[in-house]
This record gives C-alpha cells, structure tokens and sequence, in this order.
C-alpha cells in the first residue's frame, strides 16, 4: 500500500512538472518577438499584476529583485515566475509618488550582504519623512535596519535612487521636494547626489567637510547607474522643459532652477557666469518624464552594447543612447516599444545581456496604456533568428523623427499638456484639472492666456513657447475641450507678455 501510494505521489507530481514546463515553454512560445536592428528579441512577461514596481536589480542568487511602492521588497525566479517576499515595510507613507522607491543590493553579498532602500515613512499622523535605510540579507528575509539617512517628506520630487560606487561608496540621488530653492542650498539634502560610507558615516574626500553633497542642482533624478569604467550617470525629471541625462561629477553643479537642460536663455548665462556648472549630456524639449537608467556593457545584443538604456513615462518608450568610446557623449538617440507597454518606470540590464523593465500603468498618474494584467515586469531577451521567422515580428526601433498625421495644436497639446490633463482632457481628479467646460478656459481670454504665462501652484509656466505655437495650443483648447470661448490670436498672447 505505501509503495502504491509513493507511486501516485511521483505520477502526480511528474504530472505537475510536465504541466509547469509546458507552461513555461508556452509562454515563450507566445512572448512577441520584436526586430531592434539586426537582433531578435522577445519580451516575456516575468511578473504581472504588481503594485506599481519601482526598481529592478539582482541579487546575489542570480534572481531578479525588486520594489513594490506599496512596501514589499522581493525576488523572482524570472523562469518560474515564483515570488518570494523578503520584506513588508511597517508605517510607510504612500501617498502619489511617495512610497518604496529605490534600491540596491551590495556587490559583493557574499561578504557584504546589505541592501540599501530609499522610501517614506509616516513618524505621526502630520510628520512624513524621507528615509534611506541599509538592511542585512539573512535567510531570505531582510532584518537589522540602520537608518543613513532621513529628512522632511515633501509633497513631490523624491529622486530616492541609489546606487554603490566601485569604491564601495553609497551614492543617493534626492528630489528637490517640489520646493525648487532646496537644489542650490548646500545645506538642504534635497535636489542633491549624496555620498556616504556604507555604515552612514561622510567620506573625507567629500567636496565640503562633514556633508554629504557630492553634486546639486537637481530636480527630479529617477535613474542613476554607473558605467564598468566608473562614470556615474543620471537621468533628470525636468519641469516643462529640459528633461536631462547627466555625467555626474563630484562637485558639479546642475543648475536647477536657475538653468533647465543647456545654457541657452539670457537669466541663464547670467547665472553661469559667477558658477561653475556641468552641462547635460543630452537634453529633451519636449519632455518625455525620464526614470530609470540602466548601462548595457553586454555584447549579448550588439545594437545596445556601451549604450545607456533610458526608461520614460510620458515617453511611453525605451530611450537608448549609444555612448562614444569614452564614455562622455552620446550624439545619437533611439527609442523602442514606444506605445507598447505604456509607462516605463525601471529598468535593469543584467550581466548576461538580459533586460528587465518596469511598466508603471496603475500608478498615481496613469494614462491609457493600462492592461487587465498590469503593472508588469517584462524581460528583454535575445533570440534566435529561426525562432523569429516562426513568428510574427515586430518592429521595436522608432525613428525619432518619425510625425503622426496631426494638426500643430494636437501635437503642441500632446507634448506640453496631455501627460497632466489627459488626451480626452479630463485630467486627474483631485490633481489635475478637467479641461472639460473648465470656468478659466471658457472665460476671459486675458486670464487663460495669463495663467500659461506664468502658471500656478504645480502648473509650470509656459512662456518659452512662443506666441504663435502658444496660440494655436490655446485655440486648440478651446476648440476641442470648451463649449464657448474665442479663438486667440499672436496679438492676444503679445499683448499680455507686454502687460505682465
């Protein structure tokens, strides 16, 4: 009877093999293949159904590691698709963009097993702070928390990326807060790269004595990673404009919010000349909301190798800019999948060539792109050409200056209004103003041209475009979203730049 039993018990389970093999293999089988230049690659869906995922990384098990903004630190078996938790955050404060950010696992876990996570925490009903805390890894789960850092929780602009340095330094991009002065105070924490010791102490070689500011003049740097040859490079929320990838270096200075992206208006070289200030490596006017940044050094996929993968969110795409030899430039962008999986937050380049990204559809600000399954971890693979002409192929690869057959006011509206306000200008309740029948677009054209001047509350100021572009972006407005109100015209723009 127990020789029966056993028997069954490996016919069940044999039985359950087969099955989460052929599940898996199917999963392959009918992951999209898309065409970047002359590789193949498919994109399989590794975890589905996420509560919005912040950041993708490795951890010493070869598994994939990552953040839920809810609280959840976790890993997966990227080929079973099994996910353990190894830690739930107590007292997090999530509220929009504040929640479990970044993170970064030590290099060498082996003998350093600490983890570092940048997150906000709820102190009391009215006290919210900003936290970066190192944990140790033991026995699949996270304990003996040590607080490095922590200062106020503003309403926006966490940055909260971390990195280690190859000198085992701790490196933590920080947001400016939504409070823009805090960039250039040396004595703020915010809109800052900080360097620290891994046991939280200030290096000595530092650029200011017993402070950790290492760079300033940030905004909102989502992406931060470092290159084999040591260069540390960032990528920059701006505001209406300028969105920016950086070379870091110690003591630059950004600019923020004298300077958005290159030194190109009159206030701007004014502030230049009494400062010291490192240019972008690249700069985005209109913006495409950047997040994540990987290094791919693999020559795993040719197309990407020495290139800085660049995840957006309003770009809805995958930026990649090949860098030259030495690392300093980056003359040429791509970008993939663009519409295809909506809101990139994350994204990792593992040693062996494969990539990771995070889709970030269901998160405070989403748009259109969200599927019954999101928010998604894919994993970018390279595969066989035979595999590929079995299947439908896709073309990854958009030319940037590929044009949609749109009026100027759609397009003016799309780049500068529609990641706030929405295509179908409805916006975001409670955030974000509805467009529709809206009492200052269908009122007097003095005040609506008046607020796009010089803006409101978190609305930035529009008045770099100029009073042409401004006019038919206005109109559009009107036309498309307002039951009454004139058309503008240049001269009622020029009118009002004169008069205020």
């Amino acid at each position: 009877m127990k020789k029966k039993c056993i028997a069954w018990l490996l016919i069940i389970y044999g039985i359950f093999l087969f099955f989460t093999c052929k599940h898996t293999d199917k999963q392959e089988e009918e992951a999209p293949i898309f065409l970047l230049d002359s590789t193949y690659v498919s994109v399989n869906i590794v975890a589905s159904h996420l509560d919005v995922p912040w950041e993708i990384t490795s951890g010493p098990d070869d598994e994939i590691w990552f953040t839920e903004q809810s609280g959840k630190v976790n890993k997966i078996d990227a080929k079973s698709g099994h996910i353990k938790t190894l830690l739930t955050l107590p007292n997090l404060y999530r509220e929009r963009t504040a929640g479990l950010l970044g993170m970064v696992t030590h290099p060498n876990m082996s003998e350093t097993p600490y983890v570092f996570i940048a997150y906000s925490a709820r102190k009391s009903d009215q006290v919210h702070v900003s936290r970066v805390v190192r944990y140790t890894y033991e026995t699949d789960t996270l304990v003996h928390p040590l607080t490095i850092l922590e200062y106020p929780a503003w309403k926006g602009h966490f940055g909260a990326r971390v990195a280690i340095a190859p000198d085992g330094k701790l490196i933590i991009a920080t947001g400016d807060g939504a409070q823009n002065e805090n960039a250039q105070n040396l004595a703020s924490p915010n809109g800052k790269i900080l360097r620290f010791n891994i046991d939280g102490s200030i290096p000595s070689d530092n650029p200011f004595p017993n402070n950790a500011v290492w760079a300033w003049g940030l905004r909102n740097p989502q992406g931060l990673v470092f290159s084999p040859k040591g260069i540390l490079y960032n990528s920059d929320h701006g505001d209406a404009t300028d969105d920016e990838v950086n070379i870091i270096q110690r003591g630059g200075n950004y600019g923020w919010p004298k300077i958005a992206g290159y030194v190109d208006s009159q206030e701007e070289r004014l502030f230049a000349q009494d400062s010291i200030l490192a240019p972008p490596l690249h700069a985005w006017t209109p913006t495409i909301a950047p997040a994540g940044l990987a290094y791919y050094a693999s020559a795993e996929i040719p197309e990407w190798k020495n290139t800085l993968l660049l995840a957006t969110l309003k770009g809805n795409s995958l930026y990649a800019l090949p860098l030259n030899k030495e690392g300093t430039k980056a003359d040429t962008v791509y970008h993939f999948f663009e519409r295809t999986f909506g809101r990139i937050r994350a994204v990792y380049a593992s040693p062996d060539g494969t990539v990771y990204m995070a889709t970030s559809n269901r998160d405070w600000n989403p748009n259109g792109f969200a599927e019954e399954n999101d928010d998604r971890i894919l994993q970018i693979k390279k595969v066989d050409k035979s595999i590929s002409t079995a299947n439908l192929v896709l073309k990854a690869k958009i030319a940037s200056n590929t044009k949609e057959m749109r009026s100027e006011g759609e397009i003016l509206y799309t780049n500068y209004c529609a990641s706030c306000h929405k295509p179908n200008g409805r916006g975001l309740t409670g955030t974000y103003p509805s467009l529709l029948h809206n009492k200052v677009v269908e009122g007097e054209t003095a005040e609506f041209i008046r607020l796009i001047l010089h803006g409101k509350n978190e609305m930035p100021s529009f008045s770099f475009l100029n009073d042409k572009d401004l006019a038919i972006v206005l109109s559009y407005v009107r036309k498309k979203f307002a039951s009454k109100g004139k058309q503008i015209s240049k001269d009622d723009i020029k009118k009002e730049r004169v008069n205020h």
